[in-house]
């Protein structure tokens, strides 16, 4: 099957999500390595694990449009993990850092979903994914807020 211009963005929107996922997902990690409340570790852990499969998910759609897949994240991400490291190394509160910085990356997220979700409403499969992926984020971002009204 030949890549048509349809297609073309299709994987274009599908490769931006991929690589967000693969930032995301080497984010909770950096940072569950960082965090001391083990309940904050443990949710780290499974964002981390979610961020996978989601970029799984992602890699296989892109493989059945006949593409290659990213292999790897954006610059903006590593650069964004570089910043979280100082922050979190020079502040006070390690936790309460993380847990900002997870509040931030998650409405990023939430937002790129819903922009790229306008974007491909014409594809019910790949409508359906994105979207189940965007409410598993809407979910997290609550229970990230939750998480932090804890900590404080």
């Amino acid at each position: 099957m030949e890549l048509t211009n349809v297609n073309k963005e299709t994987v274009s929107i599908l490769q931006e999500l991929l690589q967000k996922n693969y930032d995301a997902e080497a984010g909770y990690k950096q940072v569950m390595l960082k965090a001391e409340n083990k309940l904050l570790k443990n949710w780290l852990q499974l964002k981390a694990k979610q961020r996978s499969h989601f970029a799984n998910q992602l890699d296989s759609l892109i493989r059945d449009l006949n593409a290659t897949p990213a292999s790897d994240g954006t610059l903006l991400g590593t650069a964004h993990r570089a910043w979280i490291d100082l922050k979190t190394t020079l502040g006070s509160n390690t936790d309460e850092a993380i847990l900002e910085e997870c509040i931030r990356g998650e409405k990023a997220s939430l937002s790129e979903y819903e922009t790229q979700l306008e974007k491909v409403s014409a594809y019910s499969d790949i409508n359906n994914l994105i979207y189940s992926q965007l409410v598993s984020i809407k979910t997290a971002l609550n229970t990230v807020k939750r998480l932090e009204d804890i900590e404080k």
